[in-house]
């Protein structure tokens, strides 16, 4: 990595030396500021261009080439408002050797003033290739008499109502007031080729006419790599923070003792199936975790149908022995009913009470759930978002499941965490948290946003577990897809057909779950087809998958709802209607709902043309590995780590700058860099962090 001067780009004398006043707090523009989150100075030094335009040179207009940017001089030779086809503004600038147009469609008197012929001026915009020749729509214009910059022109994120000149000032202002010191130690900017902070940050904000090319554009330039360096460093520190801040932290001890009439025992003697040595490995893992005094914080990973359910239950039970209160958190009420069905089966006759909690109860039951939560007579309580309501309080709670936790928004995993933080008889406590995940973590997302956690990992998939072999086929096919699922009904098989939508939509020609489940049943008339969306009763819901479950209907055409949770080991066949318009992770969940019993399985990807790209190496994907977490890296290298974390939903974008696959290797250098800091200059560490992730830091610890 190349390492910059030291003085080459310090803080340049102009933006020193243009002090503007800052701007008002209450006032439009301060809200307008705040808005975008800049508030103290260093808010505003961070705050990085997207791009920059050339404003330190002319560009002949002959060697103008359609798509580039460039800013041109010349005499304005004439001008009109015309009218049709819409109203316009055209004016022609000739610079003495060629001639190109200007246009706008939307303009004021003043912009006509700007391009009256004999004027001189100079317009900076897109070229674009016209029916006479190269025309700029929309440039900028300035008299030609004002002297050009020296630098270029940075152009950043912004508002609705807060203009470029604006944000600008503001930024020069900052730069002159905040207090660019580097925290980092010389050897360690030396140790990783890194410029120092004041040099780097300037850079970025008052380049120089040598300051361009793909360095800056692509941010592999130096100022780009000490910036993405620094907000990787302080994600570690954070991370490396909350892990030292839960050892101080108290949370009661669920010790249980290892004897065969203890409730994990009862329960283990009394499943149908015997764990495998990976079950056992993650169980004795989260058991040790629960048995000390500081919260348990844990991701359990594995992959569709690896058996996380019952290490949750194995869990639950043994911090229900140990006498507090389980809660269980699940993205959506079909998962929290099969959730409750499932444990409540295996619990109820070991004497344990278990609570279903959803947006659909009744007043009266939710009153009764309310009830026995905070009496304590409900000791496991599954259910939805409902369980953070401010209603629900609990009498001790002690260990808190979240699953499929990147469903849920950053703040609604920290909310329900805080439920068992109240214990006033006995000092704070938190709960311990296990949170589980059948989306594998890539590594990159696991050295980093989740390097405060232990992972386990369920690496092994029960017995009778049968491959799913992943079939592509064109929607024109549909007919003879119906014959094979007629086969296989024959056959003594049910089959998911998944479709994408619930009714027709005027937006998007999607095949949707009314009309799949009309269509079908005019081509197979003699099976019996059921429908099954989120916007029915959850009532009816309930039943039709009851009904599916019990072998009362062949084929259940049906929305994502049945994405994850749903069990019926008879299921061999899935259909995934406008495949294409699937994520990649949720195609992988949908083709663990087939697979679970001993029959050959097929997912079909059902899929219309003409297929974009993304939509393209999706489905390659799908079709060449079942592995989870080779899907998790190649859709973290398509969507980004948002949905993995959770944190589309929160609003907070926690990487602005870094990006987890191309910097892989800032990463690692971050990681090494943290725990150096730590332990050799605990306050520079302190001052990194206070400079960037002032009030943040509880979006990285959830």
């Amino acid at each position: 990595m190349p390492v910059a001067k030291g003085g080459a780009h310090a803080v340049r004398p102009a933006a020193r030396q243009r002090r503007h006043s800052a701007p008002d707090e209450k006032s439009a523009t301060g809200r307008l500021f705040r808005k975008l989150g800049l508030v103290e100075p260093m808010d505003f030094v961070l705050h990085f261009p997207l791009r920059y335009e050339d404003e330190t040179r002319i560009v002949p207009v002959r060697a103008l080439r359609p798509g580039s940017s460039a800013q041109v001089e010349g005499e304005i030779l004439s001008h009109e408002v015309s009218y049709r086809p819409r109203k316009q503004l055209k004016a022609v600038l000739s610079d003495g050797d060629a001639e190109i147009t200007l246009r706008w469609l939307n303009f004021y008197p003043s912009q006509v003033k700007q391009v009256e012929p004999g004027m001189r001026v100079r317009a900076l915009g897109e070229v674009r290739g016209g029916l006479w020749g190269c025309e700029m729509v929309h440039p900028r214009v300035r008299r030609s008499e004002i002297p050009l910059p020296e630098v270029l022109t940075p152009v950043y994120p912004t508002t609705s109502g807060l203009s470029q000149p604006v944000l600008r000032q503001a930024v020069l202002h900052a730069l002159a007031q905040a207090d660019l010191s580097d925290p980092l130690p010389e050897s360690v900017r030396e140790r990783y080729g890194l410029m120092p902070f004041g040099d780097a940050v300037s850079q970025l904000h008052t380049p120089g006419p040598g300051d361009t090319g793909d360095g800056m554009e692509s941010q592999t330039h130096p100022a780009w790599l000490r910036v993405k360096f620094d907000e990787l460093l302080a994600q570690q520190l954070s991370m490396a923070e909350a892990r030292a801040l839960r050892q101080h932290q108290q949370a009661w001890p669920l010790v249980v003792a290892q004897d065969a009439g203890t409730l994990p025992a009862r329960l283990l003697a009394r499943l149908p199936f015997a764990l495998t040595a990976a079950q056992r490995r993650v169980v004795d893992d989260i058991c040790q975790d629960m048995a000390r005094t500081h919260p348990m914080h844990r991701l359990l990973q594995g992959d569709v149908g690896s058996g996380k359910t019952v290490v949750a239950a194995l869990a639950a039970v043994q911090a229900i022995a140990a006498g507090a209160q389980v809660a269980l958190m699940a993205p959506t009420e079909i998962l929290a009913e099969q959730h409750y069905l499932k444990l409540d089966s295996w619990l109820a006759p070991l004497g344990v009470t278990t609570v279903l909690l959803n947006g659909r109860l009744g007043q009266k039951a939710r009153r009764l759930a309310q009830a026995a939560i905070e009496s304590g007579e409900a000791a496991l309580v599954i259910g939805t978002q409902a369980l953070i309501q401010d209603k629900v309080s609990f009498n001790r709670l002690g260990l808190v499941i979240v699953d499929e936790q990147h469903r849920f928004g950053v703040g609604q995993r920290l909310a329900l965490g805080r439920k068992g933080e109240q214990a006033p008889d006995e000092g704070a406590v938190l709960p311990h948290q296990l949170m589980m995940s059948a989306t594998p973590i890539p590594r990159t997302l696991a050295m980093t946003y989740f390097s405060d956690l232990d992972v386990s990992v369920i690496d092994e998939l029960p017995p009778g577990r049968t491959p799913v072999k992943t079939k592509l086929i064109a929607e024109h096919r549909r007919g003879e897809l119906a014959e094979y699922l007629a086969d296989a009904v024959r056959a003594g098989r049910q089959a998911y057909w998944v479709c994408p939508l619930v009714e027709e939509s005027e937006a998007l020609d999607l095949q949707n779950a009314v009309d799949t489940h009309a269509g079908l049943q005019v081509l197979l008339p003699e099976l019996r087809i059921g429908l099954v969306h989120g916007r029915l009763p959850q009532a009816e819901k309930s039943a039709i998958m009851d009904a599916f479950r019990a072998g009362q209907m062949d084929i259940l055409v049906s929305t994502t709802v049945i994405e994850v949770g749903v069990d019926v080991p008879n299921a061999s066949t899935m259909v995934i209607e406008h495949a294409e318009r699937f994520g990649l992770a949720q195609l992988h969940q949908l083709r663990g709902r087939v697979g679970r019993g001993s029959a050959a399985s097929i997912c079909v990807l059902l899929y219309q043309a003409p297929l974009s790209q993304v939509a393209r190496q999706r489905l390659r994907a799908m079709f060449e590995t079942e592995d989870g977490f080779e899907i998790a890296r190649r859709d973290l290298e398509l969507r980004g780590p948002g949905e993995f974390l959770g944190v589309r939903q929160s609003g907070v974008a926690l990487l602005r700058f870094a990006d987890l696959q191309a910097d892989a290797e800032l990463a690692e250098q971050a990681r090494d860099a943290a725990s150096y800091l730590r332990q050799a200059c605990p306050e520079a560490a302190r001052a990194h962090l206070q400079r960037w992730l002032r009030g943040r830091e509880d979006y990285l610890r959830t």
